[in-house]
């Protein structure tokens, strides 16, 4: 299963459908089944490791639990793989640390030092060049910003950018002026999402789809050697490098293993072909703790949700999601499908969120509220079918949502399915009752302006997909939600946020049931420097061999 894709707000149909065909989520977050094609020649073969070696010049070699054949265009993707890649071969103005999200110079050679100011000025790295050879200018970075932020051209990033930035202008060939339309101290960290392109690459004609497809040229620490789509992508170290993170490894080979028994078996025993793996099974961590590797965990945003279809009676009865909502026994979810890693959800955020507050309306297991809820809505004998994405950790939960329903008179059925086809039913408008998925928005960013902005707005592709976006209630939420991003003040402004998820909390439209750790293995003996991420993927730009 592909949780590695997190559908993108405000991004048609056609085009996601150009990355969806790999949550976190969904998995991913992140972003229908087009041909992709693989961007050089020669077999598909996981054991492709892009040279072998030995000693320090001997490859990485990493397993990925996600799909590689998502959009690689660094402006659309939410594809977990993709997303990981592009951060080891592009670089934003600042970039920011994988664990803390700090921004750090990246090719802006430092950090404005007035986070409230409305114009932030940018002096590009000396020498910096793109993996083609040639120099890195201004213009490549308008030429990012203008597609970002032009009306015509809806692609993921906007929504990161549109809301706060109005402009980025030229001031000489190694300096731009980023233009606010007010003080948005937040956007610093928002820069490393906004991956600077070569313009002389990416204004040809048919670029953008083959960025889509898996071109990627950057000017980061790696240049992309190999992509072959379903099964792996090369990476080696770019000599012309001259940033902060140089490369430790000459060369890497990322493996795409969706299905975790091989994917856990390439990383055991004595014949493991891999050094580092994500997206490790609950179940697996004792095992391969005894066999000396690392295994960590990250808590954030990870989550199954449940969306409702709330233009399908009774769906659009608020007491009839909380309902359901009260029905799950959330606590034997967390003991049995996550073997304790996870926590059910007591807010939109995750309680490691720095805007978290428990909201106002939690959904603790009750099922007699649930029946009474029902009752008051006059529903009985109410068939359901959810609509699933069949990621393994979902599947492991999907018992217990129907258990807990059918033991309050609501017949459930389960109809889990490959991302792809779920999201593509969406896509087409297809009716449905209930999607269970999941979705991880901390691979954008920790702060929740972003992170509400992904998953409600006016144009929001989520909010297409309740098709709730005219209600009145959800009306009042988006203008109490674009108040809130224009706030200066640091602590009225997390207020005012906290205030209006208690009203996404209450409606349960699009609502996250339990927050979970992603898992990460690796071979302290060989590798060091690995840290753990919260969110899908993994980071090696501080990591080196042991």
């Amino acid at each position: 299963m592909r949780d590695d894709v997190t559908p993108e707000p405000g991004v048609s149909a056609p085009r996601r459908r150009q990355f969806l065909t790999c949550t976190g989520a969904l998995g991913a977050a992140a972003l229908l089944p087009p041909a992709l094609t693989a961007c050089s020649a020669g077999p598909q073969s996981t054991n492709d490791t892009g040279g072998g070696g030995s000693g320090k010049d001997r490859t990485l070699t990493a397993v990925i639990g996600y799909g590689n054949d998502g959009s690689w265009d660094p402006t659309q993707t939410a594809s977990a793989f993709c997303m990981a890649a592009n951060n080891h071969i592009y670089e934003g103005l600042l970039d920011t640390d994988p664990i803390t999200r700090v921004p750090y110079p990246a090719l802006g050679t430092e950090v404005p030092k007035d986070p409230n100011a409305t114009t932030w000025r940018f002096t590009l790295r000396s020498g910096a060049t793109f993996h083609d050879g040639k120099p890195v200018t201004a213009d490549d970075v308008v030429f990012v910003f203008d597609r970002i932020l032009d009306p015509k051209t809806q692609t993921l990033a906007k929504g990161f950018f549109a809301s706060w930035l109005d402009r980025v202008r030229k001031v000489d060939a190694r300096t731009v002026e980023l233009v606010l339309k007010f003080p948005f101290p937040d956007g610093l960290s928002r820069l490393t999402l906004a991956k600077i392109m070569p313009q002389h690459v990416f204004s040809k004609p048919g670029a953008w789809d083959d960025a889509i497809k898996g071109l990627a040229v950057g000017s980061g620490p790696y240049r992309q050697t190999a992509h072959h789509p379903k099964s792996n992508t090369a990476f080696e170290a770019y000599a012309g490098y001259n940033g902060p993170r140089p490369p430790a490894f000459k060369r890497m080979n990322w493996l795409t293993i969706v299905d975790a028994a091989p994917r856990v078996a390439k990383i055991s025993g004595s014949d493991a072909g891999a050094q580092i793996a994500d997206n490790i099974p609950y179940a697996n961590i004792a095992r391969l703790e005894q066999s000396g590797l690392k295994v960590a965990g990250g808590a954030g945003m990870n989550n199954l949700f449940l969306m409702f279809n709330t233009r399908h009676k009774p769906f659009d009865d608020v007491r009839v999601r909380q309902a359901l909502h009260y029905a799950i026994d959330t606590e034997k979810m967390v003991r049995v499908a996550l073997k304790g890693h996870g926590r059910p959800a007591s807010s939109f955020l995750n309680e490691g969120n720095p805007a978290y507050r428990r909201a106002r309306t939690v959904y603790d297991y009750d099922p007699d509220k649930a029946e009474a809820l029902l009752k008051a809505a006059g529903v009985s004998d109410l068939n359901v079918e959810i609509l699933a994405v069949n990621v393994s950790w979902i599947v492991d939960c999907l018992p217990t949502i129907k258990a807990s329903w059918d033991a309050v008179g609501v017949h459930t059925t389960l109809a889990p399915q490959e991302t792809t086809a779920v999201f593509t039913k969406m896509d087409q408008k297809q009716d449905y009752q209930v999607v269970a998925a999941a979705s991880n928005p901390n691979q954008f960013g920790l702060d929740a302006d972003l992170i509400m902005h992904y998953n409600y707005g006016p144009q929001n592709l989520w909010m297409q997909y309740t098709r709730w976006a005219d209600d009145p209630v959800a009306r009042q939420l988006f203008k109490d939600m674009d108040r809130a991003t224009r706030e200066p003040d640091p602590q009225k402004k997390k207020a005012m946020i906290q205030d209006y998820i208690d009203v996404v909390a209450e409606q349960a439209v699009l609502y996250p049931v339990v927050h979970n750790e992603l898992m990460t293995a690796w071979d302290p003996r060989k590798l060091t420097g690995i840290r753990a991420q919260p969110y899908p993927g993994i980071n090696l730009l501080q990591a080196k061999w042991a």
